[in-house]
């Protein structure tokens, strides 16, 4: 009887034993608590919520009764309803007309001081209604009593509203973040060492080297987060864990005591910095291989023949521009050879030529997957710029608000998007720097290469993302992976009181070493003396 090659008894022990990791279940159905962030947070929130159900998980969502992304009734989730007067989209309606507004005025240093001002102000009110929204959980005896009847294996939630983490602290509760933005900034400046001589602050516009002067303007911006979080968005919460938790508490301590952070962000998009081992960076875990796009809409991007699609979105919370704006813009797609897909709410734009087409709603990542598009005319979000990154396609950007004037940033000095501010959009400029984009082949070039990069990793994003959920079920928590450095007061963390004895001890051992010198030096004069006489 002959042997088998031992190539294939190899193979086959392979094959089995995919088989074996394939087929055991990860996790039995785990009961999870979410409380998510409406907009464009619950995006990419619902889709994680998606995998996680279909991975037989239990799912409760806490909602706002005034949400306008965040359905009640939904196959995947039941949800919790919380009776509020008035949305966070009434916040950011006003915030973001003005703020386009005065963008189109010009950058001055008035201009920066009110856009500052408009935006701390619009998250005070933001904090405030939410805190008044967790008042209102925990003074209902019949929700706290169900929720904790409830039993469930952990809290999902988003902190760049709190509400979600004090629950989870006085329901005792593991916690994981779905998270990038907390309330006060950027995740990493609450749980990692960020050394503001290369860690460029949010919102400040600079990258990871700066001269002396860059310097002092990330630690200006670095200062306004603080008084952010101290004075505008802290006391919102503090009352409440006076109240409510036992000992009392602060958001940036209950942030650190997270059992993960799924952090919306990797290295390829970011700038390299410090971390923690409770940090999984999940960006682009929304992100999957191209469908195919309905009829009418494939129909018209083959029309474009070897010219190509350019697309255009400004996401979920903007549906158009200033008027003046749009209608510079759609004079330039007029001109171009380029079929256009642009989703654009609003007065039709009066320059729109026969080769663009306007939507209300575009199917945007299928749309970035389709090899016909040459360029992407995006706002900056997170989501749109982590897809453009997956699927390799160059981005002219045109940012509003937030945080996106620094992800277009990161793209540029990667050298895989241009950036136009909207006080700079006119027919002229917008021309160049589509036609830039276009035809310069090192835009294609850098963000492909991005892609490759992106795509190279052992697992992907979503199954980083499952696992570590899942994880945190299966043990409970994950205490191991937090430091105790949160713990200690600032003196000893900067061992300030360690190099204070050194100093004392080498002063004390200096003037000794100098007293004595001092004193053998005295009694040889003196000796000296002595002889003489």
């Amino acid at each position: 009887m002959g042997t088998m090659p031992l190539h294939r008894v190899s193979g086959i022990l392979v094959f089995l034993s995919v088989c074996l990791i394939s087929f055991t279940p990860p996790c039995d159905g785990g009961n999870i608590l979410v409380f998510p962030v409406d907009g464009s947070h619950w995006v990419n929130m619902r889709i994680l919520l998606e995998e996680l159900h279909a991975r037989g998980h239990n799912l409760t969502v806490i909602r706002a009764s005034t949400s306008w992304y965040i359905a009640e009734k939904s196959p995947l989730y039941t949800s919790i309803t919380v009776e509020m007067e008035e949305g966070l989209e009434n916040f950011f309606e006003v915030y973001l007309q003005e703020h386009m507004r005065a963008q189109r005025e010009g950058a001055s240093a008035l201009t920066f001081f009110k856009l500052t001002k408009d935006f701390l102000s619009m998250i005070s009110e933001a904090h405030s209604v939410w805190a008044e929204a967790l008042v209102q959980i925990l003074d209902d005896k019949n929700m706290v009593k169900s929720l904790m009847d409830s039993q469930y294996d952990l809290v999902l939630t988003d902190p760049a509203i709190a509400p979600g983490v004090v629950l989870a602290k006085y329901l005792k509760l593991p916690m994981v973040l779905n998270v990038r933005w907390i309330t006060s900034g950027e995740g990493h400046f609450a749980i990692a060492p960020s050394p503001l001589s290369y860690i460029p602050v949010p919102g400040s516009g600079l990258t990871d080297k700066m001269n002396f002067m860059q310097r002092i303007k990330n630690m200006l911006f670095h200062s306004i987060i603080l008084f952010q979080q101290k004075f505008l968005v802290g006391p919102s919460y503090d009352a409440i864990c006076d109240k409510y938790i036992e000992g009392g508490c602060d958001i940036i301590s209950l942030l650190q005591e997270a059992d993960i952070w799924l952090f919306r962000s990797d290295f390829v998009f970011e700038f390299p910095r410090p971390t923690m081992p409770n940090v999984v960076y999940i960006g682009g875990f929304q992100c999957k291989p191209a469908q195919p796009l309905p009829a009418d809409l494939e129909e018209f991007v083959q029309s474009a023949g070897e010219h190509g699609v350019i697309i255009m979105t400004l996401g979920t919370l903007v549906n158009a521009l200033p008027k003046e704006v749009a209608d510079e813009i759609a004079s330039v797609f007029a001109k171009m050879p380029q079929k256009v897909i642009w989703r654009h709410i609003g007065d039709r734009p009066s320059t729109l030529g026969n080769n663009t087409l306007i939507v209300n709603w575009m199917p945007q990542k299928d749309l970035l997957g389709h090899p016909q598009i040459k360029v992407f005319v995006a706002h900056g979000g997170t989501n749109g710029v982590q897809e453009a990154i997956y699927h390799g396609v160059p981005v002219l950007g045109i940012p509003l608000f937030f945080d996106q004037y620094d992800n277009l940033l990161r793209l540029q000095e990667r050298g895989a998007a241009k950036i136009i501010q909207l006080g700079d959009v006119n027919g002229r400029s917008f021309e160049q720097g589509l036609k830039e984009v276009l035809h310069q082949d090192s835009y294609r070039q850098n963000i492909q290469r991005l892609s490759r990069l992106h795509r190279d990793q052992p697992m992907t994003p979503m199954d980083q993302a499952i696992f570590w959920v899942e994880y945190v079920m299966r043990h409970k928590g994950a205490p191991h992976l937090r430091t105790e450095a949160y713990k200690m007061p600032w003196y000893s963390y900067y061992c300030v009181d360690v190099l204070l004895l050194l100093l004392t001890a080498a002063t004390v051992v200096l003037l000794s070493v100098l007293a004595i010198f001092r004193f053998l030096c005295c009694r040889s004069r003196r000796k000296t003396k002595a002889k003489q006489h």
